[in-house]
């Protein structure tokens, strides 16, 4: 069986998609509003001429690059390209601020790779196992999650308690908008038919980190941003002796971000909040946090690229999407006759250890492409910031409009971009509204 799987991965069809897939994944990851979901959904058309293994090559490679990709305009800009990348991205763009890009890139490049591979480790040993027991879970145990997963957003959020309080209801109320209730009745809507199916995620996002940062630009009247340092010097000095200073914290977030990618419904970007919110809550520098400190970043790093290869586990088993990536990839696996569930480890291991060898050359391509990718976009920053801001605009708009191909995306967009700007402004945390 394992010639049989290297000639499936060896194959130069397969050797070309995971080229151009993990390219791919780096533009849509690195410019905000192009998320990791919107490759994969993407992808989709061009699985269609495909082989199911080049075919399913797409999907991983694209999206375990895209999720670290994320990290840069986070860093750089403060303006996170996924959501996964949004709980940290603060904290590494202080780091910039402070003339340690470097450093943050590194971290968060090494530690994605590492938390993938964990979690490519635990989906070969453990999927049946690990399926299974999210499974049990019952509306009891998910509603202690989410309480646990809103506790650290009001933990992390704010250095006043009740400000965070106060912008989690928003994000709560917010949440309510739509048909999504027992009645299936219309909630907030306010007539408008596009809101049926609640705020849409993308846009709220964009608008309330992206479009929010070009207003504080704008308003500020001055060039501080080009202040700024940008990586220049090794991306990987330091990053070892970071690993060495923090290897249970880095451990801990690729456990628990397999264990929350495991669980139907949850995703990258929840395990990237709640391992951040635990990694500031057991740090013994608490008071650091906030400030640029990298013990935040390699523990949430490493928990959202784990994550993706959880959400594979009951995707493949049961067939029952972890997150929106795997919701995706369930359709091209039944595309391609590989009908997710039990019996297809049984009927076609070689597709099976095709599939995990996958993840495993994805992780380990992402070290390189990711050194590459952080000096082409490093570059954008000797662009003057008036520059740059209009074009991140521009992308912002049509990655909002993108997600439904709809201009009521793009008014969210707006919207929420002012909103967040005004609250920023007055004291009020971002991360409560935009975890919910």
């Amino acid at each position: 069986m394992f010639f049989d799987v290297l000639s499936r991965i060896t194959d130069p069809t397969t050797l070309i998609a995971i080229a151009a897939s993990a390219v791919f994944g780096v533009f849509m990851g690195a410019v905000p509003g192009l998320t990791a979901t919107m490759a994969t959904a993407l992808l989709v058309p061009i699985t269609f001429f495909l082989p199911p293994i080049p075919a399913i090559a797409t999907m991983v490679t694209a999206t375990a690059i895209a999720i670290f990709a994320g990290d840069i305009p986070g860093c750089l800009l403060r303006m996170p390209g996924t959501p996964a990348s949004a709980a940290y991205t603060d904290e590494t763009y202080q780091m910039t601020r402070r003339g340690e890009a470097e450093l943050a890139l590194g971290a968060s490049l090494m530690s994605s790779a590492f938390g993938g591979l964990f979690g490519t480790a635990v989906l070969i040993a453990g999927a049946p196992i690990l399926a299974e027991f999210a499974t049990r879970f019952s509306s009891v145990e998910y509603f202690w999650l989410v309480v646990l997963g809103l506790t650290c957003t009001v933990g992390i959020g704010s250095a006043d308690p009740i400000k965070g309080i106060i912008a989690l209801s928003f994000g709560l109320l917010v949440s309510m908008v739509g048909l999504n209730n027992p009645a299936g009745t219309p909630r907030f809507t306010f007539g408008q038919t596009a809101l049926f199916d609640g705020v849409s995620l993308i846009p709220m996002m964009v608008g309330m980190f992206a479009l929010s940062e070009i207003l504080r630009f704008a308003a500020s009247g001055t060039r501080s941003l080009d202040k700024v340092a940008t990586p220049s010097g090794s991306i990987l000095r330091g990053v070892g002796a970071m690993f060495l200073k923090y290897p249970v914290q880095i451990l801990r977030g690729s456990m628990l971000g397999t264990l929350i990618g495991a669980l139907p419904g949850a995703g990258a970007d929840i395990a990237a909040w709640m391992s951040y919110g635990i990694s500031r809550r057991y740090s013994r520098e608490q008071e650091k946090f906030g400030t640029g400190h990298v013990e935040g970043v390699l523990e949430a790093g490493a928990s959202n690229n784990s994550a993706l290869a959880g959400a594979w586990v009951p995707a493949l088993v049961f067939g029952i999407p972890g997150d929106s990536i795997t919701a995706i990839v369930i359709g091209v696996l039944f595309m391609k006759n590989l009908n997710p569930g039990p019996q297809l480890f049984t009927s076609d291991p070689v597709s099976i250890y095709s599939i995990f060898a996958l993840f495993v050359i994805a992780n380990i391509i992402m070290i390189p492409l990711g050194l590459l990718a952080i000096r082409l976009f490093s570059r954008l920053m000797r662009v003057p910031r008036q520059v740059i801001m209009p074009c991140i605009l521009i992308f912002c708009i049509v990655g909002s409009y993108a997600v439904n191909n709809s201009l009521f995306d793009v008014g969210l967009m707006l919207g929420f971009g002012v909103l967040a700007f005004v609250l920023e402004e007055s004291g009020f945390p971002g991360s409560p509204r935009s975890s919910v």
